[in-house]
């Protein structure tokens, strides 16, 4: 019934290899879910979650002036489907979009939820582990009978890495889930003000964090899963219009995946699990190839050996007192007996010792750990519709000449996807513009998704429609 259109079509006959859409989105169908929650948690918990449903009419009532104590900013509106029947029901329906694939120019998709990203940021503790709970639990229960062509995927809260563990041992060890959505930044109440929904900051969890997650990377390697991040950062900062979504949401899965990666780094994780593969979706590439250079110049700059280029211990204070009487005019000459006064902001001789080594807790000890962590560990999801996806494949452009890897994610069942069946001939432009080679394409919408997910779960593709494919994708 569901045909490819001709641009699909002839996109197909031109590849030789599948297509892995590594970032889509379900609808989830919410009456579902909240029975599931019911079972789960109880009712009062339900009406909670009812309150989060209803949340827009909430927070219209809100008076503008009144927003920012409030804590209240422009959140996502009229973010689905709505004329487009067929493509709100695709995503409501496992049967329908497994039905459509085909249509799609899509052999697998890795699927997301839309409601259960409230999991990954929802302050109330209890309603957000029992969210957890009923989502994964409709996830799984949902795409039952369809996961050789959809791969449902586990909405894990990260708030302390208990919860974390306890819900990856129920998704991926009793429900069976093969992939897992994490945040890597925590909204925390500022200490002395937890009781104001304003007093908030943005914890990572890595460096710096309230608690230790080595023990949920852990357990990522044990059961076989990569941590994939997909976080928003609306609310933070700048973005926290109260009247404007367009101006919260751009860039802020950019700033979300850098404020997580940044936190990863800087704490070592990375280096201490060299197993584990790191993706970090929806925000591009772009931010990417600028968080490579700027660590990299970080490292060569301000690594423990070339801080010493700026201790104030060499500095040669006669040789200055000198050169500052030859050359200084008498608004310097006439206050030289106060130089220590002038030397000592931004260069404080009595710095802890321990502290100076900044690179220590990450593990890094040369540029190329960075480099090969970019390269070889990192991966960044890219929408269909995104032109700077071709700068992965640009070395000439990427510091220190790394190809990025960059994965084909669809975001269908989003306010950006306004036609599914227009989301692979968007991806493949860059192809036809020159701008990514044939190669370069199988990169973006097969190997590396296959690499993301099969390097730490060999099975993970085994019962799909690609399962032969991806044995044959070198590691």
């Amino acid at each position: 019934m569901f045909e490819p259109s001709p641009a699909v079509a002839e996109i197909r006959a031109a590849l030789d290899h599948p297509v892995i859409d590594t970032d889509g989105h379900v609808i989830e169908y919410l009456p579902w879910v909240r029975d599931l929650l019911v079972d789960i948690a109880g009712e009062d918990v339900a009406t909670r979650f009812d309150q989060m449903v209803t949340s827009a009419a909430t927070i219209r009532g809100v008076p503008t002036e009144l927003r920012r104590g409030a804590g209240v900013t422009r959140s996502s509106w009229w973010a689905v489907p709505a004329r487009n029947t067929l493509d709100r029901a695709t995503a409501m329906l496992p049967a329908l979009l497994h039905e459509r694939l085909d249509e799609l120019g899509i052999d697998v998709a890795v699927l997301y939820p839309t409601y259960g990203l409230t999991v990954t940021a929802f302050a109330d503790d209890e309603l957000r582990q029992a969210m957890a709970r009923a989502f994964n639990t409709y996830m799984a229960e949902a795409h039952a009978g369809f996961t050789d062509r959809l791969v449902p995927v586990a909405s894990i809260p990260m708030f302390t890495p208990e919860e974390a563990i306890a819900e990856l041992d129920y998704a991926v060890g009793e429900l069976g889930l093969k992939a897992v959505m994490m945040s890597g930044v925590i909204p925390r109440p500022l200490p002395g003000a937890e009781g104001h929904r304003s007093a908030r900051f943005i914890n990572g969890v890595g460096h710096d964090s309230e608690y230790d997650y080595d023990p949920v990377w852990r357990r990522c390697e044990e059961l076989g899963v990569c941590p994939t991040f997909h976080a928003s950062a609306l609310g933070w900062g700048s973005r926290a219009s109260r009247t404007n979504y367009v101006h919260n949401h751009i860039g802020n899965f950019a700033a979300a995946g850098e404020a997580g990666l940044r936190s990863l780094l800087m704490g070592g994780a990375p280096m201490r699990f060299p197993n584990l593969r790191w993706a970090f979706l929806e925000g591009g590439v772009a931010w990417a190839a600028n968080f490579l250079g700027d660590a990299l110049g970080h490292y060569e700059k301000r690594n423990v050996e070339a801080i010493q280029h700026y201790n104030p211990a060499l500095l040669d204070q006669d040789k200055l007192r000198s050169l500052l009487s030859e050359k200084g005019d008498a608004n310097v000459t006439g206050r030289l007996d106060r130089l220590d006064y002038a030397l000592q902001m931004l260069s404080d001789p009595d710095e802890d010792p321990e502290s100076i080594d900044e690179w220590a807790e990450s593990g890094i000890t040369s540029a190329d750990d960075i480099i090969r962590l970019f390269r070889d560990h990192f991966y960044f999801g890219c929408e269909a519709d995104d032109p700077m996806n071709a700068l992965a494949y640009q070395r000439h452009l990427v510091p220190a000449g790394v190809r990025l890897r960059a994965i084909f994610a669809s975001d269908v069942g989003h306010w950006d996807v306004p036609d599914f069946t227009g989301v692979l001939p968007e991806a493949y432009e860059l192809v036809e513009k020159g701008l990514l080679d044939e190669a370069d394409f199988r990169s973006f919408v097969f190997d590396d998704p296959v690499r993301l997910f099969q390097t730490g779960n060999p099975d993970f593709f085994k019962d799909t429609t690609v399962a032969d494919a991806a044995l044959n994708v070198p590691a």
